[in-house]
């Protein structure tokens, strides 16, 4: 089944108003740039998205975020981002931190059809019992909280029961792609972007080099088409826009 759509935009037109998505990307390593701009040029509004952060400057979902277009926001680091930070703590925003761990594993579970599983991470916290400011109401108080969760002890050892998240769509990013939905992903940006991609039930993949099939060998596959629906090309030069976030160098002298 050739999966290719012609342009960024078609692969998103059908995303609604409200839709839950799923972004893959870690800092600005493996981002889906050209798609989340798609969906910010198609006006899509009331977005609930699952990723590890909401972008930074001007990048990732930090384009959608600025616009007021994200209603909700499922992540575990708010970071450098000051405008995710305003719009949380002046109540514009609803946001669910979790542990990064318990993030990754809540996607692939979702993915693999895991209703619900049990993890020590932030059992004795605000995790498992429930506090943890969702929605604030603008002027310092709490709006939401979140709700307590069961905790089992297996082993001795006490567990908070975590529920598998599943998207209406996923948006990811690939260094390489085929037809049939195959990816391969470069280093850090392999962090999140296979689980983004199984916990969406629609999911779109942008890749930077797009081969056909019996291109990548099958042992290099990280992700199998069968969690993709859509695969779009980038162009060389959107392959190439790639931000960094911090720039670091070294003095030639201190390099000997």
């Amino acid at each position: 089944m050739d999966k290719v759509v012609a342009s960024a935009a078609l692969a998103v037109a059908d995303v609604p108003d409200g839709a839950t998505v799923a972004v893959g990307g870690f800092g600005l390593s493996g981002v889906p740039n050209v798609l989340i701009g798609a969906l910010h040029d198609r006006g899509t509004t009331g977005l609930g998205v699952v990723s590890n952060n909401c972008g930074a400057m001007d990048s990732g979902l930090a384009v959608l975020l600025a616009a007021g277009r994200i209603a909700r926001v499922t992540g575990s680091y708010i970071g450098a981002n000051k405008e995710f930070a305003r719009q949380y703590l002046a109540g514009e925003l609803e946001v669910e931190l979790i542990p990064q761990g318990t993030l990754a594993e809540r996607l692939r579970a979702g993915g693999a059809g895991i209703p619900a599983f049990y993890t020590p991470a932030g059992v004795g916290t605000l995790v498992a019992e429930g506090g943890l400011p969702w929605r604030y109401d603008g002027s310092g108080g709490v709006a939401l909280a979140s709700p307590p969760k069961e905790v089992r002890t297996f082993d001795g050892t006490d567990h908070v029961l975590e529920r598998g998240i599943r998207t209406d769509f996923a948006l990811v990013r690939a260094a390489r792609g085929d037809r049939h939905g195959n990816l391969v992903f470069n280093k850090s940006a392999r962090n999140f972007n296979p689980l983004a991609a199984m916990a969406g039930r629609i999911t779109v993949a942008e890749v930077e080099e797009l081969v056909e099939p019996g291109g990548i060998d099958p042992d290099q596959v990280h992700l199998p088409g069968i969690f993709v629906q859509r695969v779009v090309a980038l162009t060389p030069e959107q392959a190439a826009d790639k931000k960094i976030e911090q720039v670091t160098v070294s003095d030639r002298k201190e390099q000997g």
